[in-house]
């Protein structure tokens, strides 16, 4: 089982940036993405469901990101708009099989982790 994730960068504050997770070798009843800035613990920041689609997220990138999957690819993509500089932090996908409808959004949930890529967002 792999989770790749790609799309990571430098951008400006205000500006978006589309984060993909290719996903191979089993299909993952939820994708979820999470990410740790320096010196913090690593955040829930949304969540989809393969089978039904729903998706959720956290408080604060609320109404400024979106999760959307191709399951024909077995890719999960994270759009991030008007980015803020508190957004800067290395961004995980990760699957799990928990919940087969339901959308999971607890990380000790999730099993099976990417490498990580960076964002960074200037002010």
């Amino acid at each position: 089982v792999q989770l790749v994730e790609s799309g990571g960068g430098l951008v400006q504050a205000g500006d978006s940036l589309r984060l993909s997770c290719a996903v191979s070798g089993r299909t993952f009843n939820n994708v979820g993405w999470f990410r740790q800035a320096p010196g913090k613990e690593r955040e829930f920041v949304g969540a989809i469901s393969r089978s039904t689609g729903r998706t959720a997220y956290a408080d604060n990138v609320k109404g400024r990101f979106t999760i959307s999957g191709d399951n024909a690819k077995n890719t999960v993509y994270l759009q991030m708009n008007s980015l803020k500089p508190e957004d800067t932090a290395v961004y995980y996908c990760a699957g799990t099989f928990a919940s087969f409808s339901e959308v999971v959004t607890t990380r000790d949930q999730y099993v099976y982790w990417g490498q990580g890529t960076q964002v960074t967002v200037s002010s």
